[in-house]
């Protein structure tokens, strides 16, 4: 039989594949491996016979490129907006990773454990999957760092947990975060006007690129029993009636300054006036932002909300439309056909990639990998084809496009290219390590690296949270930057069960994508020095 399997390479690896996204899937306790299962299954089938992890190197690239550069590719645009608003943070997420790298290297050296192993520890208690690359590359194909990584993982996992579990219900002052305004949802008011004014005068607007991000969009206005779409360039009169969406607070406010709130919905009559979703699948527009489209004089309506994942935004004029979106237009009745041939409206081009886009940044990557930065002595450092493919894609991801050229992919589609390419990479490593996994993981040496990463994962996410308290800010920031400093997605989830507020999101996604690069780099200073 291994024989078989030895001469079948392909078919050992979508066993091991299919196997190890089953083995993630398990739920043990509030624990899901996800797609670190392949890596594990691959470890036990590799031990079975080296042969089985034999020519997968081309393969273990390829889906560790696919992995970085899609993540740089859908965090790009929030990393380079977080990396203003949250500075203090992200340095100081970095200092620590920094610490945390120099005291495994010291306990290596105390220990008389290698280097490489440790590398592979660090990369594993972080979850930094193309960090193990990166380690294996400097060890000259050492199968130690996967070793290192598939004990540090776990325990990585499960005491970030554990820690996540104990400080979740320990509010901070958050005296620096205050709430953000979509926490409560969006409102839908109807209100009579009894104070004329303009419409750039209604308190929070959000009328016009040149008035800003505002808090409140306007959408149906009744004047003289007439239905229309409301104008920026409106003047409102006394007995209009004008249909406002918003920040429930915000909305409140404009209603006050503007009249009363009436029960009737100028949204239910719909006769001349109509409003759905449109899908944003055509590449043209992707990239554009909301004022850019030019909805209200070109075909006089307007954007008033847009779908992104699970979230419903306000339409803000400066905010840039991806592909995938989901956008609400209220627009006459009679323009909802060139409305839908704007942005495409097509479900199955969303789950299209362009692959002239995809191919040409991944390459672009690759390169930027390959540039080595001499440091003296013969030394020198390089991005590798981990760190390279990730950056390119930030940069990319913030760019969304450059000229014909749409960088973005629509989510669903990235999440795929994404999941693929970290199952495919961690089940090439996991069958060229199992066989070393086995003679050193349930030694002496196994247990003291387990130990290692378990001390140094706890002291790590306690001191991230003490950084957070003295930073001022607030508990679900703190606690999805504890995930994100981790760099787990099963952590994030257990965070969003602990507590419904998308501040926990951004903490998370300030440190995960610069995290992974001063990750990778770390890892080479320990394997190097």
């Amino acid at each position: 039989m291994l024989d078989f399997l030895a001469a079948s390479p392909l078919l050992v690896l979508l066993l091991v594949m299919a196997a190890g996204s089953a083995l993630g899937s398990v739920r043990l306790g509030p624990v899901r491996f996800g797609a670190a299962g392949a890596l594990f299954v691959g470890l036990a089938v590799g031990a079975l016979d080296p042969r089985l992890g034999e020519g997968l190197a081309l393969l273990q690239a390829l889906g560790l490129a696919l992995f970085v550069y899609t993540t740089g590719l859908a965090a790009g645009a929030t990393v380079f907006r977080d990396l203003r608003t949250q500075t203090r943070l992200v340095l100081g997420a970095t200092v620590l990773l920094v610490i945390v790298g120099a005291a495994s290297l010291g306990a290596a050296r105390l220990l008389g454990l290698d280097t490489g192993a440790i590398g592979g520890m660090f990369a594993g208690m972080t979850t930094a999957s193309p960090a193990l690359d990166t380690a294996t590359a400097a060890t000259g194909g050492s199968p130690q760092p996967a070793i290192g990584f598939a004990i540090g993982y776990p325990v990585g996992v499960v005491v970030s947990l554990l820690v996540l579990s104990a400080v979740a219900h320990r509010p901070l002052r958050g005296h620096r975060d205050p709430a953000p305004s979509s926490a409560a949802g969006l409102l839908t008011v109807t209100v009579e006007v009894e104070r004329a004014m303009t419409v750039r005068e209604i308190p929070g607007i959000a009328a016009t690129a040149g008035l800003g991000g505002g808090q409140v969009r306007m959408s149906y206005l009744l004047r003289g029993g007439a239905v229309r779409v409301a104008r920026p360039e409106d003047s409102l009169e006394v007995g209009d009636r004008l249909l406002l969406v918003g920040v429930p607070e915000a909305v409140r406010l404009a209603a006050g300054a503007l009249g009363h709130v009436v029960p009737e919905h100028l949204a239910d009559d719909r006769s001349v006036v109509d409003y759905r979703r449109w899908v944003v699948s055509d590449p043209q527009i992707a990239g554009r932002t909301v004022a850019q489209l030019r909805i209200p004089s070109r075909f006089g309506g307007i954007i008033t909300r847009v779908r992104r994942g699970d979230r419903d935004l306000l339409a803000v004029p400066d905010m840039p439309l991806h592909l995938g979106d989901r956008v609400r237009v209220v627009v006459p009745r009679e323009r909802m056909g060139e409305i839908s041939a704007l942005f495409g409206d097509s479900e199955r081009r969303i789950t299209e990639v362009d692959w002239t886009s995809a191919g040409l940044g991944i390459a672009l990557g690759v390169l930027a990998g390959l540039v080595a930065v001499p440091l003296g002595g013969g030394a020198s450092v390089a991005l590798g084809a981990a760190a390279g493919p990730l950056v390119v894609g930030l940069v990319l991801g913030r760019l969304e496009r450059t000229g014909r050229l749409v960088w973005t992919m629509p989510s669903a589609a990235n999440l795929t290219i994404r999941q693929l390419g970290l199952v495919l990479f961690l089940a090439c490593v996991g069958l060229a390590s199992g066989h070393s996994f086995a003679a050193t993981a349930f030694s002496l040496t196994g247990l003291q690296i387990a130990l290692l990463a378990a001390v140094l994962t706890a002291a790590s996410v306690l001191a991230l949270r003490e950084l957070g308290r003295w930073l001022g800010m607030s508990t679900p920031r703190t606690l999805g930057a504890m995930a994100g400093f981790v760099g787990q997605p099963v952590l994030l989830g257990h965070v969003q069960s602990l507590t419904d507020d998308e501040r926990a999101e951004t903490g998370y996604s300030a440190l995960f994508a610069v995290g992974m690069v001063v990750k990778i780099l770390v890892v080479q200073a320990i394997v190097l020095l």
